[in-house]
C-alpha cells in the first residue's frame, strides 16, 4: 500500500510522515504527475484557506486531485485546511463587504466559516484537546476509537456542511461542529490525527490498511 502525502508547501509533513510509518510506504509527492503511483492520497493543510488554495492551482495539484478522486476513484484524506478544501466556498482570506469568498474542490457540499459566524464565543481559535462524538458509532476510520475519545484542534474555521449524512463525528466548542466528515472515498478531518497520540494513530491506520468506502 502506498500512501501519497501532498506537497505543495504547507502542512506538518514531517510528523504526518512519521506517523503513517509501518502502515504502508509513504511518500511526499510533490510533482502532481506522481498522484497515480499512490493507493491512498492524504491532502494537509495549516494556515489560510485563501493562500492554501492559491497553492494547490500554482502548483498544479488542484486539478490533479480533482482527476485522482473523480477520474481514478483513489482514496483522499484531507487534515485540517485540507479538510476545509474539500468544500464549495471559503471565506477565509475573502473577508470585507464584498466577501463572495473563494473557490474549494467541491468534493463535498458546505462552506468554510469563521467559528464566531457559526455560533462559538468561545475563545478563538480552537486550540488543544476536545473530545468527539461519534452519531453513527465506532466504525469506518473510527474503528476501534470509543466514543468521546480527544483529538488534537487548531482553527479558526469550521466545515459548515449542507448535508447532514456527510457528518461523519462532532465536537462541541460552544456550539456543535463537524470535524470529521465523508462523501464516498473522499473524507476530512478537523483535527490532527498527526498529533492525537494513539487515537491518531489508530485513525491514521485504518485510512491506510481498511476499506474507505
Amino acid at each position: 500500500m502506498i500512501v501519497g502525502i501532498i506537497d505543495y508547501g504547507v502542512g506538518n509533513l514531517g510528523s504526518l510522515a512519521h506517523s503513517l510509518q509501518g502502515h504502508g510506504e509513504v511518500r511526499l509527492l510533490a510533482n502532481p504527475l506522481d498522484a497515480i503511483q499512490a493507493d491512498r492520497l492524504i491532502l494537509p493543510g495549516v494556515g489560510n484557506f485563501s493562500d492554501c488554495a492559491l497553492r494547490l492551482h500554482r502548483t498544479g495539484w488542484w486539478s490533479a486531485l480533482l482527476d485522482a478522486v473523480l477520474g481514478r476513484y483513489q482514496p483522499l484524506l484531507g487534515i485540517c485546511v485540507g479538510m476545509q478544501l474539500l468544500c464549495d466556498l471559503g471565506h477565509e482570506g475573502a473577508e470585507g463587504s464584498d466577501d463572495v469568498g473563494v473557490s474549494g474542490l467541491g468534493l463535498i457540499r458546505g462552506e468554510v466559516r469563521h467559528l464566531s459566524s457559526l455560533g462559538c464565543e468561545l475563545r478563538i481559535p480552537h486550540v488543544g484537546w476536545n473530545s468527539i462524538e461519534l452519531p453513527s458509532g465506532s466504525t469506518g476510520l473510527f474503528q476501534g476509537i470509543p466514543n468521546g475519545t480527544d483529538f488534537y484542534f487548531v482553527h479558526s474555521y469550521a466545515f459548515d456542511v449542507v448535508d447532514q449524512e456527510d457528518i461523519v463525528a462532532t465536537t462541541n466548542y460552544g456550539v456543535l461542529l463537524p470535524v470529521a466528515i465523508r462523501k464516498g472515498l473522499v473524507w476530512g478531518v478537523q483535527f490532527h490525527p498527526e498529533k492525537s497520540s494513539k487515537a491518531g494513530q489508530i485513525f491514521l491506520k485504518n485510512f491506510v490498511l481498511t476499506e474507505v468506502c
